[in-house]
């Protein structure tokens, strides 16, 4: 997933972002709730963000739904521009583009 920080929130792209699909999978729609729960802001069609609070909960639901094998690697991997240096805290499930 495509992400950038903007004054300390953490924004990840809208088009990266899970889609909820009624009667679809239940672990991408999981995904999709939890995901959305931790927000700070997550509107249909716009990036959502996420602020410094959250973050430690977005790093280990982001290892707990990849280690489960349900998700590509993709999914569940913030991408981060190259000249941004990654918080501490995500660097366990972050990489740059």
């Amino acid at each position: 997933m495509k992400v950038y920080l903007k004054d300390d929130i953490l924004c990840i792209h809208y088009e990266d972002l899970p889609s909820y699909k009624k009667g679809g999978s239940v672990v991408r729609n999981s995904y999709f709730w939890a995901l959305k729960s931790i927000a700070c802001y997550a509107r249909k069609g716009a990036d959502w963000e996420f602020d410094q609070p959250v973050w430690v909960a977005l790093s280990r639901m982001l290892l707990s739904f990849t280690e489960s094998g349900y998700l590509g690697y993709s999914e569940t991997i913030l991408e981060f521009p190259i000249d941004t240096q990654i918080p501490e805290v995500l660097r366990s499930v972050s990489t740059w583009l």
